[in-house]
């Protein structure tokens, strides 16, 4: 019984003692965000295919603008799978300046399209996703034509 009272005890006093220990402010492994930094906001978060046809036009535009203090660089941009695939700009997007991504879908597939894009960059929101839907219907077979042998036709 005593010593089921001492292991209590202990316990009791080991959760004491550790709630009262406090975290230094200074050890944050997040680094500061520069309020005059890049920000970057895409018009839209969803690239939005529609609804479209086996092997049509494979390319949507996704734009954003810089709406910070600095620069914006867009390090890299990587679609979830490889039949999407994003091309980012090379350049710097000026405070104020619009930037635009072309994203790719392989339009040979059939089937609802529910992919993402992931952007990565110095703006203070760093780390954005984009969401890329559709649907793609499959091409109607054309019909089968009878062969033509050159001969007469039966029947006339």
């Amino acid at each position: 019984m005593k010593k089921l009272l001492f292991i209590v005890c202990l316990t009791i006093f080991g959760f004491t003692f550790n709630s009262n220990a406090q975290v230094d402010p200074q050890t944050s492994t997040e680094e500061p965000v520069d309020p005059n930094g890049p920000v970057i906001t895409f018009d839209t978060l969803v690239v939005d295919f529609g609804t479209i046809d086996q092997g049509s036009d494979p390319f949507r535009i996704a734009t954003f603008t810089n709406t910070g203090k600095k620069p914006l660089h867009i390090t890299t941009c990587s679609g979830s799978c490889g039949c999407t695939v994003p091309k980012c700009p090379d350049t710097p997007i000026m405070p104020g300046e619009k930037g635009k991504m072309k994203v790719r879908y392989d339009t040979n597939r059939t089937g609802r399209i529910s992919k993402t894009v992931t952007v990565k960059s110095n703006a203070n929101n760093g780390t954005v996703t984009l969401r890329v839907v559709g649907m793609i219907n499959a091409k109607q077979a054309k019909p089968a034509m009878e062969p033509n042998t050159g001969g007469p036709v039966m029947g006339q």
